[in-house]
């Protein structure tokens, strides 16, 4: 029986072996791919890689080798299209259609928020652009989206996650399905209330509204009340609605800055489940624009329900440096178990690392987006805390 230090060495020579090989392999590549991008073909050629794999499982003697042959092959194919895209990404001039702009407002920018005024968007909206806009309200995250798409707005505020209860799927939804872009983002601290009617008393509630977040957040107070728990459009609106139906049985669970709006008593404060809640907000814009010094790049795109669909498309994140920060998956209406991803993964889009990766992803999904490229949010709402 030979010994483990002469087994080991001839692992070894296979791999030096296997090394000149394989970069063999990619030098021919490296042809193919220039060949490909002067004729302009498309790098990925789904028929004849399974054609290859066939073929090369053919080769090998066991059932087992055969599967490690498949995933090797598979691998070598990937790497291989990864090395293709890079060099045809090169050839790049502008960004998949994205222009540098600095993102300047003045007191006529046009700016929406869901919700009524009081709301925490509203808040966001402040404590990202400031006072000196000329901003409005609507009561849907939908009809936010629309004045963006239409003009009537040139930028809208929506509320995208939390750090409690996580995504706002609503929004996502949203943003597959219009044309515009996230340009950036903040993130609020989230204190709600629970807010009543002048002179109601804690005792007095029985029904308390609030946005299903808002609810959700709250959860351990309000399930340690007899309450009823209804679901309103916006935080805000539900405080508006306990003011406009003047009766001390209702509350809402809203803002500290929503009840000084509207006059309403506060009956509990720092009632959310989690002391340090916050909600990433993004701002959103009709039109392919990002800063010079923007690092979060937001995507989306659809994948054929099939085994290492997503493992391949991540792998070109990983084989380009790039740290993926979020990824979020949504059902595709109307098609049984099939999703649409969101990614979120740092980066500026006139880095050479962004381009070669975002290149490999546009060409093997299905409806790809660049949803924005935007400067990711280091700050908090606290100065503005200070001031209510």
């Amino acid at each position: 029986m030979e010994q483990l230090p002469q087994l080991r060495q001839k692992i070894d020579e296979i791999d030096r072996e296997i090394v000149r090989l394989y970069e063999q392999r990619m030098e021919v590549a490296e042809k193919v791919a220039d060949y490909k991008r002067s004729v302009g073909r498309a790098v990925l050629d789904k028929e004849r890689e399974n054609q290859k794999i066939a073929a090369v499982k053919s080769l090998a003697s066991t059932q087992f080798n055969a599967q490690g042959v498949e995933a090797l092959f598979g691998q070598l194919m990937s790497i291989s299209r990864m090395r293709q895209y890079t060099l045809i990404a090169q050839t790049q001039k502008e960004p998949f259609g994205f222009t540098e702009n600095p993102q300047t407002t003045s007191k006529d920018t046009k700016v929406v928020f869901a919700g009524v005024k009081g709301a925490y968007g509203q808040q966001a909206m402040e404590g990202y652009f400031g006072t000196e806009i000329d901003s409005f309200d609507v009561p849907t995250f939908k009809e936010a989206v629309a004045a963006v798409s239409s003009g009537q707005a040139e930028y809208g505020v929506l509320p995208i996650e939390n750090s409690s209860t996580g995504s706002i799927t609503d929004v996502y939804d949203l943003l597959s399905a219009n044309d515009n872009y996230i340009v950036g983002e903040y993130i609020l601290n989230i204190e709600h209330a629970l807010l009543g009617y002048p002179g109601a008393k804690i005792e007095d509630i029985r029904t308390v509204y609030s946005h299903p977040q808002g609810l959700l957040q709250c959860r351990k107070f309000l399930g340690s009340h007899d309450w009823k728990s209804i679901s309103l459009e916006n935080t805000a609106i539900a405080a508006k609605k306990v003011l406009d139906d003047k009766d001390v049985t209702q509350a809402a669970v809203a803002s500290i800055r929503a009840a000084r709006y509207y006059g309403l008593e506060i009956l509990a404060e720092k009632i959310n489940d989690i002391n340090n809640n916050a909600t990433r907000f993004i701002i959103i814009k009709h039109a392919k624009q990002y800063k010079k010094n923007s690092d979060k790049i937001s995507i989306c795109f659809e994948l054929p329900h099939k085994t290492g669909s997503l493992y391949h498309i991540l792998a070109h994140f990983i084989f380009n440096g790039l740290n993926m920060s979020s990824i979020e998956s949504r059902p595709i209406r109307g098609m049984k178990w099939q999703y649409r991803f969101f990614i979120d993964v740092e980066g500026n889009l006139a880095d050479p690392a962004v381009i070669n990766a975002l290149t490999g992803v546009m060409a093997e999904t299905e409806k790809f987006r660049i949803l924005g490229n935007y400067l990711s949010a280091k700050q908090t709402d606290a100065q503005y805390v200070k001031s209510v």
